[in-house]
């Protein structure tokens, strides 16, 4: 049997791995070489998986996680781990359970995929551009002149075009009648109203919370960091991931969510007491960064040059309020161009997820970030693209 699969990422490399122990497999890759955007991700480094169980895996799964079921069960986070150190590659774990190279080099792990595939005897077509796919009888023609008897479609989202990841496949889709969920940007910075002057600023241990309604709806700790248009970091892009389709809500940031109320009271208390011939702004450079005071106390509306010893208790329970709840006015969710991963796709409803065909064109399959699956950062993602891949390429 005759397979075309297009778009050579994690998911359609893995596809054609598994799919050419039985068949006739040709690769097709628009771009000059293979994993362009696989090169890239991790810093470079490409975070491969997540070293966690099925459970913890499907946890962190933000979209159509029940579709995942059968696929992160044949090809787990931990069968991945010791498939690419079986075929040489040397992996480590680092915090979080992500899972790196021991090289830290994305280039080896792309290296690994194109050994195996060489193994495998698949054809791979690079600058080859799919630009039209036609059923005929039951044959699938490419560009008009290429038949196969089955196709996947492994193209990817819309997020850093520059790879190639142009929305190929949600063009296929709907040519062939399928749904598309509408696209997002996911693991993505946010833009902002407020003028901050804190392009670079990093915080460390804080929390980022959204509430709509007056109700918390995600609440996330750790590191972030001034952007010059808003922010970003690991907080900010697992906050984008959860929050792309919400609307009318407010974003407030906890500077000291390791302290309550009254003990955040109490420690400033005591620096004022330290510095209780200074001005305000000079008073809080134990407690906070010092680019970050004068918005803070401007959002207590607390005078910068008012006399630590002149502040009176209605202004300091407001500068507690301010540190615990530092309002971010938001504009938007940063360029999709920009984000780690595309949210939204083929709608997965229309899709067999214990073989990725799809359930109106019999021999067509869609595997990887085309499809409306997505998950936080980690390692989360690739994880997906090689396991659907897997499972189609066991299935064909």
């Amino acid at each position: 049997m005759k397979i075309a699969i297009i778009g050579a990422g994690p998911a359609g490399m893995m596809c054609a791995i598994k799919a050419s122990e039985n068949h006739e497999v040709t690769l097709f890759e628009k771009n000059e070489k293979l994993g362009k955007k696989l090169f890239i991700t991790g810093k470079g480094r490409c975070n491969l998986t997540n070293y966690s169980t099925e459970e913890e895996f499907l946890f962190n799964v933000i979209r159509n996680k029940r579709f995942m079921y059968s696929s992160i069960y044949s090809f787990s986070p931990f069968t991945t781990y010791f498939y690419f150190e079986e075929e040489g590659l040397k992996l480590k774990v680092e915090r979080g359970n992500r899972v790196f190279p021991q090289s830290d080099r994305s280039s080896d792990v792309i290296k690994t995929y194109n050994k195996i595939l060489i193994k495998n005897n698949v054809e791979i077509k690079l600058n080859t551009e799919i630009k039209s796919i036609k059923r005929k009888d039951d044959k699938f023609i490419l560009n008009n002149s290429l038949e196969f008897d089955k196709v996947v479609i492994a193209t990817g989202g819309i997020s850093y075009p520059v790879t190639g990841s142009t929305g190929d496949g949600h063009k296929f889709a709907k040519e062939f009648g399928h749904k598309i969920i509408k696209l997002k940007p996911g693991l993505n910075g946010i833009l902002l109203k407020n003028e901050f002057n804190l392009a670079g600023l990093s915080l460390k241990n804080v929390e980022l919370k959204v509430l709509k309604n007056n109700k918390i709806i995600s609440s996330e700790f750790g590191e972030m960091l001034f952007t010059h248009r808003g922010i970003s970091g690991p907080i900010v892009l697992t906050t984008t991931s959860k929050i792309n389709r919400e609307k009318e809500f407010k974003l407030y940031l906890d500077l000291k969510p390791a302290l309550s109320n009254e003990k955040l009271d109490e420690r400033i208390l005591r620096d004022f007491e330290k510095y209780k011939n200074k001005d305000i702004d000079n008073a809080l450079v134990d407690l906070l960064p010092k680019d970050l005071i004068n918005y803070v106390l401007y959002d207590a509306k607390i005078n910068l040059t008012k006399k630590v010893n002149q502040i009176s208790k209605e202004e300091r329970e407001s500068l507690v309020s301010s540190i615990k709840n530092f309002e971010l006015d938001f504009h938007d969710l940063d360029s999709i161009d920009r984000a780690i991963i595309t949210s939204g796709g083929v709608d997965v409803k229309e899709i067999n997820p214990s073989t990725m065909e799809s359930k109106l064109v019999e021999g067509l399959y869609f595997i990887g970030e085309v499809l409306d699956v997505d998950a936080l950062t980690g390692g989360f993602n690739i994880q997906i693209a090689n396991s659907t891949g897997f499972i189609c390429g066991t299935n064909l």
